[in-house]
């Protein structure tokens, strides 16, 4: 576990009402970071537009928080209408949070999520000049591939078993109850 964990920092799904968590930390990305997450520049409209669509149906967003604040997110889309044979996995990481074991943490979260949900083909892409991204793909034994100016990464997800899906369902639990403090605590410091 990175140094930022033992810190203090937690890593746990965002609930809807967390959204704007979220945006904040995609605005809070610096211009490469932003290049990185989304293969070019995007504005702060864009981001706020796609923040917007967290909570849409077969989207989970996976998240290290730390002080209250996302610093690093991981997102688990459904392609097609209904959670079945694939599935799309992006990350992002705030500069200062880089280069901790973060992205690699959050990976193993979408990839359990993924495999839970019966997906059978987890793909994320890339820039080809993301290195890091390449190098926690391989962690987790990505197929890797050049298309374009890009890095397509292919994952197959083992079975879902009785583990799996409690270890999530743990997560879930303990994940609500720190976002319930999380919201506690920004109520106070509001007031």
């Amino acid at each position: 576990m990175s140094e930022y964990a033992r810190a203090g920092g937690i890593f746990r799904k965002l609930w809807p009402q967390e959204q704007m968590l979220f945006r904040d930390h995609l605005l809070r990305l610096d211009k490469a970071s932003r290049a990185m997450r989304f293969a070019h520049g995007v504005s702060d409209s864009f981001i706020e537009d796609y923040a917007s669509h967290m909570t849409d149906a077969g989207s989970t967003v996976f998240a290290y928080i730390e002080d209250g604040e996302v610093r690093a997110a991981a997102e688990l889309k459904k392609l097609g209408d209904l959670w079945g044979r694939e599935a799309e996995a992006a990350f992002s990481v705030e500069a200062a949070y880089q280069d901790h074991g973060l992205g690699t943490e959050l990976m193993g979260r979408v990839i359990r999520a993924a495999r839970n949900r019966g997906v059978n083909l987890l793909y994320m892409s890339c820039l080809a000049s993301n290195a890091k991204m390449q190098a926690i793909a391989r962690k987790h034994e990505a197929d890797l591939r050049f298309e374009l100016g890009e890095v397509i990464g292919e994952i197959v997800p083992q079975e879902p078993n009785y583990f799996s899906l409690l270890a999530e369902a743990v997560e879930d639990r303990v994940g609500f109850m720190m976002a319930v403090l999380d919201l506690q605590r920004r109520v106070v410091k509001a007031a």
